[in-house]
């Protein structure tokens, strides 16, 4: 070959190169414009006596939320309910032919929290677009709206008393930021252990204003509920740091006027949503293997209200295939009227599920391919009479809609994102068999998919461990993947949500091997069924998704690219910069000074010089439950070693990424990755 021409093709290839750079840009730009413009809703509640519902509509990109109320069966006006003034000549009420969406909110607003009044005539609320987070009641019909305090601090949670006298809402006074593991750490300064802030149960007397504290100064308070009466609560808590201890938390009762309170239940695994009984008898909640507060998975339990011993009504982790309605993880409940059974919230096989449980049984009332939910975590919002719930659902094919009905019955309400047109193909549950355990999947196909055409494959695992990839709209990242022509596979192993909880407790004491071999199974199995090109596999995630990348660089070479979000290089040295190290000792059975060892053979560090694989790592500065070291340790040691590799730090940002350019940046980064080390041979 000449010179001339040699050079000629360099730049061809240069050329073509830059243009298929460009195309790429503009497929992502595509796919975050689109999904920008999906309106979200952040939660539902359905009034009393069924008739009505408010919802929040989070707008498009999430830029503000507002709260909305129409009715229950998709006729008459839909009422906007908010703090901020109206402006004069302008509505409170928007026609149901406008697509019961509701008007949007003030830019930058954030009214949620919503919580019906037990006679349904008011609505309670928090809101900011007065100025700073309170809390506020407003008529049904939105136009008599007061507020009820003048608290500094975060405000979450308000619920109103049975007799509708009160309303209890958790507070955490003076507070340095926004509570919760995955937001961006406060710089620490001075004395550490004295930075403790306390997230305790207020009560608010409706007509006066009056407020008092039910919960200790040195006690964080993660959920509760109202006795029947309207004299006692329950609450989910702990003393010391919030954040820190979830793992350690118990049932405590308090009586109004007692502020100490009394424990009623020790629990031997994490616990979430306790809930009274109406007979006041006793109190259901979850209990199970949980990574991660918010994230709630486990068994369906039921406590006296006295305290005692608790009982197991699902026992999912003695499941088996015989038992099958077991094999599933529980979310959340909700009492039926007679106090005999609750109606569990459930993950099945990566479905989202609703079952009657009771003493003497369990019914599977519906399973669908869908994320279903009321706001947190997979739950449904039901009239007093359990005839009516209301629902917001969302899965790979539609974005979120809230629908209202019976328990599997119900009819869409909102069609704020009729229009909107997934960017991706058909998306398949996948069902493997690994080490005599089934594990389940789902494979998301891109747009115009070729079945004689081999494609590109990314594994994305999802964070945890204890959760799950389920039906739902995808994520930005999940969506530029499949625009950009990848297929990817979303696993759930061993330790996810949603096979029982024997199925979540299988990787205790053994990271990075049981879960690792039901992920390398699962991409053959994707392979055998699907149009994979099995020379181009590449693997992410965040936070457990980003440690089971890193982990998998250092175990095969079976992947071609690999990126790394907030990932765990080095388990002993974690276990020492992390602000929530109580949540391992579940996972590894004891402290890192107590047992190294587990730590050590878990650690992609150990390992590292068996890495060959070009991997990109990605993490926020001021990441409190994965922090920013171990990235750099990970980064560090691949450049030492000559592999091919790059470390993004993020300003300002926590565990969880919120600024929307910093967003952007991970999706195209992640994309042009897997593309520059993913062509063909």
């Amino acid at each position: 070959m000449t010179r001339r021409l040699f050079c000629g093709v360099v730049l061809a290839l240069a050329v073509h190169a830059a243009i298929a750079a460009q195309s790429r840009d503009a497929v992502i730009d595509q796919t975050i414009a689109t999904l920008l413009k999906v309106q979200s809703f952040g939660e539902v509640a359905i009034s009393p006596d069924g008739r009505r519902v408010a919802y929040v509509n989070r707008g498009e990109g999430r830029r503000e939320s507002g709260i909305f109320v129409a009715p229950a069966d998709g006729s008459g006006e839909v009422l906007r309910i908010s703090a901020a003034p109206v402006p004069a000549g302008t509505a409170r009420s928007a026609p149901a032919a406008e697509g019961n969406a509701g008007k949007a909110a003030p830019r930058g607003a954030e009214e949620s929290s919503i919580a019906w009044s037990p006679d349904g005539r008011e609505l309670a609320f928090l809101s900011n677009a007065a100025g700073a987070q309170e809390l506020f009641v407003a008529s049904s019909d939105g136009r008599d709206v007061r507020p009820l305090t003048s608290v500094k601090g975060a405000l979450s949670a308000p619920k109103w008393s049975p007799d509708g006298k009160s309303i209890a809402l958790l507070v955490i006074e003076n507070a340095s930021r926004r509570g919760g593991a995955t937001e961006a750490m406060t710089p620490p300064s001075g004395d550490v252990e004295m930075q403790v802030e306390e997230q305790r149960i207020a009560i608010i007397d409706v007509m006066t204003r009056a407020l008092q504290f039910a919960t200790p100064a040195n006690m964080f308070v993660y959920d509760f509920d109202w006795a029947p009466t309207s004299l006692s609560l329950v609450a989910e808590a702990t003393f010391g740091s919030g954040e820190n201890n979830y793992w350690i938390a118990q049932l405590f009762r308090f009586e109004r006027g007692d502020i100490n309170g009394r424990a009623i239940y020790r629990p031997a695994l994490q616990i979430a949503w306790p809930r009274w009984s109406p007979d006041g008898k006793s109190i259901a909640f979850i209990e199970g293997l949980m990574s991660d507060q918010g994230a709630n998975g486990g068994d369906v339990m039921i406590v006296p209200a006295e305290g005692g011993a608790a009982r197991n009504l699902t026992n999912s982790a003695n499941a088996t295939a015989s038992t099958d309605v077991r094999k599933a993880t529980a979310s959340s409940v909700t009492w039926m009227p007679d106090s005999q059974s609750v109606i569990a919230a459930e993950i099945r096989n990566g479905y989202s599920a609703f079952a009657r449980v009771g003493l003497t049984g369990i019914e599977l009332l519906w399973s669908g391919a869908e994320h279903v939910t009321s706001g947190h975590s997979i739950s449904v919002s039901m009239s007093r009479d359990a005839t009516t719930t209301a629902v917001i659902r969302d899965s790979f094919d539609r974005p979120q809609e809230v629908w209202v009905g019976a328990i599997g019955k119900w009819k869409q309400l909102t069609h704020a994102n009729d229009a909107v047109k997934p960017l991706w193909s058909v998306a398949e549950n996948l069902n493997w068999i690994n080490d005599g355990l089934t594990v389940q999947g789902w494979l998301l196909y891109p747009r115009d998919l070729e079945p004689s055409k081999k494609y590109p494959m990314v594994v994305q695992v999802h964070g945890g461990p204890s959760g799950a990839a389920m039906s739902s709209w995808p994520s930005v990242n999940l969506a530029a993947l499949a625009a950009s022509g990848y297929i990817v596979f979303l696993p759930n192993p061993r330790g996810s949500f949603g096979q029982g909880e024997g199925f979540t407790r299988a990787n205790v004491k053994d990271f990075g091997y049981g879960d690792f071999r039901d992920i390398l199974a699962g991409v053959e199995a994707a392979i055998a069924k699907a149009p994979v090109d099995p020379k181009r596999v590449g693997i992410w995630g965040w936070s457990y998704g980003g440690y089971m990348t890193m982990w998998a660089v250092t175990q095969t070479n079976r992947f071609r690219a690999a990126v790394a979000g907030a990932g765990v290089a080095n388990w002993q040295s974690y276990y020492g910069q992390n602000s929530i190290d109580q949540w391992m000792i579940p996972f590894f059975g004891a402290s890192v000074y107590d047992d190294p060892w587990i730590y050590e053979r878990s650690s992609p560090i150990t390992f590292i010089k068996n890495v060959k694989t070009p991997t990109l790592v990605l993490v926020g500065d001021r990441d409190g439950e994965v922090p920013a070291p171990q990235s750099f340790e990970f980064w560090h040691a691949l450049r030492t070693l000559g592999v091919k590799t790059q470390l993004i730090v993020y300003p300002n940002e926590g565990h969880g990424i919120r600024n929307p350019e910093h967003r952007r940046d991970i999706t195209r980064r992640l994309v042009g990755w897997f593309d520059r080390y993913m062509a063909g041979e």
